[in-house]
């Protein structure tokens, strides 16, 4: 069965790009992915500065870590993003829409004081459901 988003009437509509709750038949392998940031292959830090290319790049690097455990922006079910600036939010959800298509994932938004480098602007961590493994 493939994921769904859950509609609750009473906690009105949503602002952003996110479900207020996915549910999903639990047949699979579940991958935690660790807190990515906008770091490249090379080690340098992609778009210093610009938090849209930050969270593209952030993406990228869940995409990588969700491929490497045979799955796919799809098989996403929660996101939790980690901001330095809470007025990023509508750029960080454009890129978002970018990558988690509909239904989109259960997420958390946290506007933070630091992360783990002056540089970044923004960190992402997930789970995903990926179908079709035992």
């Amino acid at each position: 069965m493939a994921k769904h988003q859950v509609r609750v009437g009473r906690a009105g509509e949503q602002a952003a790009h996110f479900s207020p709750a996915v549910a999903i038949e639990a047949r699979g392998v579940l991958v935690f992915i660790s807190s990515m940031t906008a770091r490249r292959a090379d080690g340098s830090v992609a778009g210093v500065g610009d938090v849209e290319a930050q969270t593209r790049q952030v993406c990228e690097n869940l995409k990588a870590a969700l491929e490497a455990a045979g799955g796919m922006m799809k098989d996403v079910c929660r996101v939790d993003v980690y901001l330095r600036n809470m007025g990023d939010r509508e750029r960080v959800n454009k890129v978002r829409r970018e990558f988690f298509g509909s239904p989109p994932p259960a997420s958390s938004v946290v506007e933070v004081a630091r992360l783990a480098s002056p540089e970044f602007l923004v960190e992402m961590s997930a789970i995903a459901l990926v179908q079709g493994q035992a």
